[in-house]
């Protein structure tokens, strides 16, 4: 079978591994030029652990991750008001990275069969009985048994073959950014914790890296999902009344093409599949940062579906198959999204003296064993038991 893939995000690139790995044919499209650098810094836990584990990436993932045991709420003086251990978060082992780099593992460990192109952009797709054939911007076409989109929540192959955008997209509010810059007092401050300032409205969040710079996390609240013209100008605007070190940091803001922006938002569909296309990820369940499981939730569900096309009765009873097994999982995780989003960020002093409160009792003992449910849902494990370690 061969399997082409729109993507070569987290998602695509997992699912490249697994499909090669098991005998497929496998082309991966990307429109960039090539590896983007831009992202930000994510607790990687669940079930894409288990997935990487049986893909026999761990060790690699284990080689770029940073340990970060502490998020810590600052105020404008740079004092902890609050703070908990990240290991709380889930259920099991928890790694803390960069996204660029998790995409560097998969990348580099990906089999040599696989086709990889970069600066490949889709244009067209063409359903066909047994397959489908896609149109690229150069003018070229590629025929396969099945084309994939795991090219994200702006996914281009969810346009070209179900429909606009905005007939899936729903906005929770808020605009995000993440951005590398270097300064060495701040790195000295972050040290080995996560430091997010205690604010309401916006907030701007630090983690020091290895190679002595800084990467930062800032996310606000907005009622247009619509991007900014000029991403450096909009965030500047939007955390100017930050205190602490967030000032000298949006100094430090370097071009548009060197940060991630984007609005905060879930994929909502009825059907992830159509013929021969079908969706992974973000493209078709996106659960936003809200829910803190992307790259896991990706990552573990290309190996599903890879598992389930390998081993169905028929391309469409395999499709059929990854989507009821995965589909009540991501859903899952979207409704905690949505349901702690004022947590998230408060929206009044009301709401920011809660989350204190609320994060300095789940310290306790007796209550640590709530936060995972509350904040990352229901543990699943679903590829632990398709895949025994």
């Amino acid at each position: 079978m061969h399997v082409i893939i729109g993507g070569a995000g987290i998602a695509g690139l997992a699912l490249a591994n697994r499909l090669s790995t098991l005998g497929q044919d496998v082309t991966v499209l990307e429109r960039s030029p090539g590896p983007r650098p831009q992202g930000y810094m994510i607790d990687f836990f669940g079930p894409g652990y288990d997935a990487m584990r049986a893909m026999g990436l761990l060790p690699a993932m284990q080689e770029v991750a940073y340990h970060v045991e502490e998020a810590a709420l600052v105020d404008a003086d740079g004092r902890q008001q609050a703070g908990i251990n990240i290991l709380q978060f889930a259920e099991g082992d928890v790694l803390s990275m960069m996204r660029p780099d998790l995409e560097q593992v998969l990348r580099e460990h990906l089999p040599s069969a696989v086709d990889l192109r970069y600066g490949a952009t889709l244009t067209g797709v063409t359903p066909r009985a047994d397959g489908v054939q896609v149109e690229l911007a150069d003018g070229s076409t590629l025929d396969g048994d099945l084309l994939i989109g795991a090219d994200g929540i702006h996914s281009a192959v969810r346009r070209l073959a179900f429909g606009p955008e905005s007939s899936y997209l729903r906005f929770l509010g808020f605009h995000t950014a993440a951005y590398s810059f270097d300064a060495p007092e701040i790195h000295a401050e972050v040290g080995g914790r996560f430091c997010l300032t205690d604010t309401m409205g916006s907030q701007f969040g630090f983690y020091a890296l290895r190679d002595g710079r800084v990467a930062s996390f800032a996310v606000h609240r907005t009622a247009d999902p619509a991007p900014p013209a000029d991403t450096r100008a909009a965030i500047r605007s939007a955390y100017a009344d930050l205190g602490w070190v967030v000032p000298e940091a949006l100094a430090l803001c370097p071009d548009d093409d060197q940060i991630y922006y984007d609005q905060v938002a879930q994929i909502v569909m009825p059907r992830w599949s159509s013929g021969r296309v079908a969706l992974v990820g973000d493209a078709c369940g996106a659960v936003s940062l809200l829910a803190g499981q992307g790259a896991s939730l990706g990552i573990a569900g290309a190996f599903l579906l890879a598992d389930k096309l390998v081993s169905s009765s028929s391309v469409e009873a395999g499709l059929a198959e990854y989507e009821q097994v995965w589909r009540p999982v991501v859903e899952e995780k979207q409704k905690v999204a949505r349901s702690t989003g004022r947590w998230f960020l408060p929206r009044t002093r009301l709401e920011l003296v809660a989350r204190r409160v609320m994060l300095w009792i789940l310290r306790l003992p007796v209550l640590r064993k709530l936060l995972p449910a509350a904040l990352a849902g229901k543990p699943t494990t679903l590829i632990r038991d398709l895949q025994p370690t």
